[in-house]
């Protein structure tokens, strides 16, 4: 125990190995960013945006349950178990979108999806925490979801390519059968525990233990509770975003290269920007940085209503990009610093939960909306939403950052 250090430099070995697996958990994600929304159309025949975007609901409600039973479990059976039983669940997925026969097959396809992102994905940041301390937290954070997003990005950016090169299948989900092997390999053979880390952190901090976590971070204290809800709405805008934008693009007769490019370009810019907003939140107020980041969001989808050429949907997928980095790795660095570290996995695999149903509400959400209302309607509304909670954000946040220790 006395020789155990938390620190970005200290342990920068395990760190990077965090960080390539993360890298290889994004890239199962952005297999599905730009070609299921137009499998589902040329394949199989659906044109109903809301059975379109069953697909991100049933992921959206598997991840955000996996998300918190990660976090609960992380004490219990050891973190680096959960990672790797979460690389078991990917092994099958690229296989069954190559031989999907029906939609249902798609749909409990991202049933394993769900669970290896919530196993995966949860615990290598909780991980990655747990190894650098209080200092650089922000800056961990922002490092790791730029290797899951950035990855997101480009493998969005490469399925579209091969999917207007060779087909929707099976070419484009190739690359998920090499990062699922992959990720498995480097999580059982060089990633190690990171249990003991916490046990010497908790000598050291004085934070009073919340009551009952999952209640506190979702309702009860105020500055977690807002934290909570900005994140499900930012996930809920995402899950418009993942769903609607494909097929926005589709409908103006873009081609499936120039799909993918345009819906690279916002998680490439939330993944590349995460190195520099998640040092910001490390020095800056957390408050103001959700804030801001909300904003930006909300106008930015706003703006996609107006958006018919390539050069408006790339500057807005920027933008999109820019608000985003700002918010994603401060939620996590926020909530990791208002919490005991025996709880923190908790309270974070209980903000994720939160978070990520954003995906299966946004995806319930627009497809109606769209279905009954129009594309158009339906990403006005989201913006709107994503704005208001930016305000509830600066109206209910503790006015100062949450400081480490206090």
């Amino acid at each position: 125990m006395k020789n155990i250090q938390q620190g970005l430099r200290e342990n920068w070995q395990q760190f990077s190995y965090l960080v390539i697996v993360n890298a290889f958990v994004g890239g199962m994600l952005g297999l599905e960013r730009t070609v299921l929304p137009q499998l589902a159309e040329q394949e199989f025949g659906i044109t109903s945006k809301t059975a379109i975007f069953s697909f991100i609901t049933t992921f959206g409600i598997t991840k955000a349950i996996c998300n918190y039973f990660t976090g609960k479990w992380a004490n219990v059976f050891g973190r680096k178990k959960l990672l790797v039983l979460g690389w078991f669940f990917a092994l099958p997925i690229p296989f069954m979108l190559i031989y999907a026969e029906s939609w249902t097959w798609i749909v409990l396809t991202n049933i394993l999806l769900g669970i290896n992102q919530g196993l995966t994905w949860s615990i290598a940041v909780v991980m990655k925490i747990d190894l650098v301390g209080d200092k650089n937290r922000g800056l961990a954070v922002g490092i790791n979801e730029f290797a899951g997003y950035l990855s997101v990005g480009i493998v969005a950016f490469l399925t579209g390519f091969l999917a207007e090169q060779y087909g929707v299948r099976p070419y484009p989900f190739y690359i998920g059968i090499l990062f699922s092997f992959l990720g498995l390999g480097i999580s059982i053979f060089k990633v190690k525990d990171t249990g003991h880390y916490v046990l010497k952190e908790t000598l050291l901090n004085n934070k009073v233990p919340l009551l009952h976590p999952f209640l506190d971070t979702s309702f009860r204290h105020k500055s977690l509770s807002s934290i909570t809800q900005a994140g499900l709405i930012n996930n809920l805008n995402d899950g418009m975003i993942w769903g609607l934008l494909p097929l926005l693009l589709f409908t103006q007769h873009f081609g499936s290269t120039t799909i993918g490019v345009i819906s690279a370009v916002y998680p490439s810019v939330w993944g590349i920007s995460q190195l520099f907003t998640g040092r910001l939140s490390d020095i800056y107020s957390k408050r103001l940085l959700l804030f801001w980041g909300m904003l930006i969001q909300g106008l930015a989808i706003m703006f996609l209503t107006w958006a018919f050429t390539f050069t408006h949907f790339i500057l807005i997928g920027v933008t999109l990009g820019l608000g985003t980095a700002l918010v994603y790795p401060t939620f996590l660095s926020s909530i990791a610093d208002y919490t005991n570290p025996t709880q923190r996995a908790e309270c974070l695999g209980t903000f994720r939960f939160w978070r990520d149903l954003g995906y299966a509400i946004g995806a319930l959400l627009t497809g109606t909306l769209a279905d009954a209302f129009g594309i158009n309607m339906s990403i006005t509304f989201i913006g709107v939403l994503t704005i208001i909670s930016g305000i509830i954000i600066l109206i209910r946040m503790d006015n100062q950052s949450a400081l480490p220790n206090s």
